[in-house]
């Protein structure tokens, strides 16, 4: 009996081995197998400004009675004055089905995964107003791979995010300073709204930064046609912010591979092509700062019921490094709960906002200040 258990368990030992050498040789494989659509592309039509009239098609926006983007952490006070500021957020990935290339704005588990995702991370910008558009967005395999429906796909979630930022710019007062920021593939679309909406526009003049967080934008391919330079400094406005979180060691193969297959602004490929890495902790372009210049890390607290989700500061944890990869570096992986989320090969993607929460509300703030002294 004794025998046949140790059979079992070097079986099970094998089989695991097996598993692992599995996932390093054909990870990506694995992967597009896992959560690239395994249905034919549907067509859609294209909407226009007029469809964000209406309030449901809006996940945050000021008139909005149960506004997620406004929630804050225990221990932070709520703005006792609003800044006349208007941000636009695009929310990151929330569709993981095979099912279909592009979400439904009206299916509830993807909104109510895009709302916590609001919850988290627009919340930093909630001293303004926030717009948040609901966007029939890329499920997320189509980041996975080169077929010829992901860029349909990504083409139909950018029409939305266009026209939604079109009726967003009417709604708000005319001269009103805006913030454009968004996620992962929230980012990734921002970028084409400021080639196709700030850059060499009077629009211009009126962002005090763009936040394009989670998605690498090409220092060669993507910002000169952004309209706005990278941010330098950590009072300079009219200026774009990056950066992408990894703790050490990390492994940012696929990382890469999925930032090759798709072109830059310019029309040209980007792989091997330098990304812009801001580090949250100072606001400036590269350098490193240690724990101690974190003025609180959010750390979930996951629930069933994403209304219930919460989380707490947690100061002085996690430093950032801008690696001569270009990727954040965070050090070891943080002695933190941050729930169960970290992706392979150490990729904090997931929290890329929430890793820094507290530095970027202050780096916003900061920057809207210099935008309004400046006038």
């Amino acid at each position: 009996m004794a025998r046949k258990f140790l059979y079992v368990i070097a079986i099970v030992v094998l089989l695991v081995i097996g598993l692992l050498v599995a996932l390093r040789l054909w990870s990506e494989d694995l992967t597009e197998l896992a959560f690239v659509p395994n249905v034919e592309y549907a067509q859609k039509d294209a909407l226009g400004p007029e469809a964000w009239r209406d309030a449901k098609m809006w996940l945050a926006r000021p008139d909005m009675p149960d506004d997620p983007s406004r929630w804050l952490p225990p221990g932070v006070e709520a703005p006792k004055s609003r800044l006349k500021v208007a941000v636009f957020f695009v929310h990151p990935t929330s569709l993981v089905a095979r099912s279909a290339w592009n979400g439904d704005v009206t299916d509830a588990f993807s909104q109510d995964r895009a709302a916590l995702f609001v919850k988290g991370m627009a919340s930093p910008f909630n001293r303004a107003e926030i717009w948040a558009p609901r966007y029939r967005q890329a499920a997320i395999g189509a980041f996975l791979t080169a077929a010829p429906e992901a860029n349909r796909a990504i083409d139909l979630a950018y029409s939305d995010v266009l026209a939604a930022f079109d009726q967003f710019v009417k709604s708000v007062p005319r001269g009103r300073p805006i913030v454009v920021a968004g996620h992962s593939q929230g980012a990734f679309l921002l970028r084409r709204v400021l080639r196709d909406r700030v850059a060499d526009k009077p629009l211009a003049r009126r962002v005090i930064a763009a936040y394009v967080i989670g998605w690498p934008v090409s220092l060669a391919h993507d910002l000169p046609k952004m309209g706005l330079p990278a941010c330098a400094g950590a009072e300079q406005t009219g200026c774009v912010v990056s950066w992408l979180s990894v703790a050490d060691p990390a492994d940012t193969k696929m990382l890469l591979a999925a930032y090759g297959r798709r072109t830059g602004l310019d029309g040209q490929g980007v792989a091997a092509s330098p990304f812009l890495c801001t580090n949250p902790l100072t606001g400036s372009e590269g350098g490193s700062a240690d724990a101690a210049a974190n003025l609180g890390t959010l750390v979930p607290q996951f629930r069933a019921d994403s209304r219930a989700a919460s989380g707490t500061l947690a100061m002085a944890t996690v430093p950032a490094t801008c690696g001569p990869d270009h990727f954040l570096h965070i050090g070891p992986p943080p002695a933190l709960d941050m729930g169960p989320y970290v992706l392979p090969g150490n990729n904090y993607h997931l929290y890329d906002v929430t890793l820094f929460w507290a530095n970027l509300r202050a780096d916003f703030e900061r920057r809207v200040a210099t935008w309004q002294k400046a006038q």
